[in-house]
Formats: structure tokens, sequence, C-alpha cells
């Protein structure tokens, strides 16, 4: 008990030292922002807050300037999502809607470098 209350205090932590030095956004056109808005629709990061993996995911997404749908998986309902259609309850954790199918992408790293081939000016 006393080291996830401690491990979630750091958390908590490194999201505030986050949120004191965020990275700086692309600047894009009006038309390249919503043309890289439109192919964010199709993306969801499940995350936790205090997770520095997820953290560092959420930073890459901030400097992308981009809005993607945050899903907390301390929410029973996004959680079993996660675990049944991904196959596993580990985050950071991209869902990918490409036409009728559905990729689920887990590691930041993979993550953010993903991120920046698709969404990057």
């Amino acid at each position: 008990m006393l080291i996830k209350a401690l491990r979630n205090g750091l958390g908590y932590i490194i999201v505030f030292i986050s949120w004191l030095t965020k990275p700086k956004q692309v600047k894009r056109s009006e038309a390249e922002q919503t043309a890289v808005q439109a192919k964010a629709k199709s993306l969801s990061l499940y995350q936790l807050t205090a997770c520095p993996f997820c953290v560092k995911t959420r930073r890459a997404i901030h400097r992308l300037n981009v809005d993607l749908e945050l899903r907390d998986i301390k929410h029973d309902q996004n959680r079993t999502t996660l675990e049944t259609e991904g196959g596993r309850v580990k985050v950071p954790c991209l869902r990918i809607e490409e036409g009728d199918s559905v990729k689920w992408l887990y590691e930041s790293n993979d993550i953010i470098n993903y991120l920046d081939k698709q969404l990057a000016a």
C-alpha cells in the first residue's frame, strides 16, 4: 500500500513537472491543421494520468498540436475494452481505426514514432 501511494505521488509530481515544461506546439496553416485533425479522429489513447510513459506520449501529442481522444483506464468500461479488444491491460495504448479494422499499438516510443509519421507537418 505504501509503495502504491509513493508511486502515485511520484506520478503526479511527474505530471506537474510535465505541465510546467510543456513542449512548443507545431504551427500549421488552418488547412493543414484541419487535415491533421481529420486524421486524428480515428485515433484514441488508452492511458493513466500519472503513468510516466503516458505523460511522455501526451507530451508528444501536445507537441504535434492535435486533439486525440484520451481514455483513462481507471474507468471500468475503458479498461474492459482495452483488455477484450486490445488483448491486454497495458498503457499507453493507441487504438487506430483503419477502415473496418482496428489496430492496437503499445509502447510509448512506438506510439510517438507512429504519430510523428502520420501527423507531423
